[in-house]
């Protein structure tokens, strides 16, 4: 796998200039930029730049590493950065939309996923000390708990969902301490949670919902993606939490693809703009927002420039704060 791989006379009209971009967030930001924490960022769909779509680390206030995809494999399929963690060794896991795998710092391989024709990966967990979940979007669609040791399928879950595109069915899955997943059904726009035999045991209206976790309280966390929103709910369905864009009036939010509850109670939102078809707005936006339980924004993030250009923002894994997501079993054996 290549990771890193004339005669006439008309009357002079003036032109017309540019329209200046649109100011999507304030000149002036809360919190310290890149500085305000280290973190693994993953971006989607980055249509600047076709030949690098990238993973980074990001440590001191700059990014320390990071590894390439292009934006399609050599067959035409797309390829996407979507999730990614940062395990105690130092390796990433991650998935790229057309597969899956896990990297050391110095870039060697651990071990690869390729997903077969017409299917998509777009979510892997770590789970336990030596397996991984990830989801494989397709007809019919799974869940599969691999050994991350060599790659190998030990288990597949299947995932009944009414969706047939496969690109519209989930993204983020995620395995709870009780040994169940939680699995954003995009398509269907509910949140449903399986068992590791497939059965469907709890479900939530939620529209376009791209991620949900579990937190440690019990309640789920869901992001909304171009909904707009991220809503924390009871176990009986009851929002106990919601942030929407009549919160933040001065940022404007594109699609919120995931959130992250962190234990001193504040949420990290990413705020993914790669839909937005002009790109020379992107530069105004905000990619990620740290929001206290009352709302108030605390960090948010514009990083477009050179070398610290993140681009797009699907997914963070803030490497500095403890998270008050309930964790994947540790001792998880299939």
């Amino acid at each position: 796998m290549a990771l890193f791989t004339a005669a006439m006379a008309f009357p002079a009209v003036a032109a017309t200039p540019p329209s200046a971009p649109a100011a999507f967030s304030p000149t002036v930001l809360p919190g310290r930029g890149l500085a305000q924490h280290d973190f693994v960022y993953a971006g989607e769909w980055d249509t600047r730049k076709p030949d690098e779509q990238s993973l980074f680390v990001v440590r001191g206030g700059k990014v320390a590493w990071a590894i390439h995809i292009p934006l399609h494999t050599a067959s035409g399929g797309a390829q996407e950065y979507d999730d990614a963690t940062m395990m105690p060794d130092g390796n990433l896991l991650f998935a790229r939309m057309s597969g899956a795998g896990e990297v050391r710092p110095d870039k060697s391989v651990v071990w690869d996923f390729a997903c077969p024709a017409g299917t998509e990966c777009h979510s892997v967990q770590p789970v336990g000390k030596h397996h991984a979940l990830l989801a494989l979007n397709g007809t019919p669609s799974f869940a599969l708990i691999v050994d991350r040791r060599n790659g190998a399928l030990v288990k597949r879950i299947p995932i009944a969902t009414t969706t047939s595109s496969s690109h519209s069915q989930f993204r983020h899955i995620r395995m709870t301490p009780e040994r169940t997943i939680l699995v954003p059904l995009l398509g269907e726009g509910r949140v449903a949670e399986f068992t590791l035999e497939g059965k469907e045991i709890w479900s939530v209206a939620a529209k376009s919902p791209w991620s949900a976790v579990r937190l440690r309280n019990g309640n789920t966390l869901i992001a909304g993606d171009w909904s707009g929103y991220v809503r924390e709910v009871d176990r009986k369905g009851a929002t106990v939490w919601e942030f929407t864009q009549a919160d933040v009036p001065e940022y404007k939010l594109f699609n919120t693809q995931t959130a992250h509850r962190l234990r001193n109670g504040n949420t990290v939102i990413c705020n993914w703009v790669g839909g937005h078809g002009n790109t020379a707005d992107w530069s105004n936006t905000v990619q990620a927002l740290e929001v206290t339980p009352a709302k108030k924004v605390v960090w948010a993030l514009r990083s477009w420039d050179g070398a610290n250009d993140l681009g797009p923002a699907t997914h963070i894994q803030l490497l500095d704060q403890e998270h008050a997501e309930a964790p994947a079993p540790a001792d998880f054996t299939p």
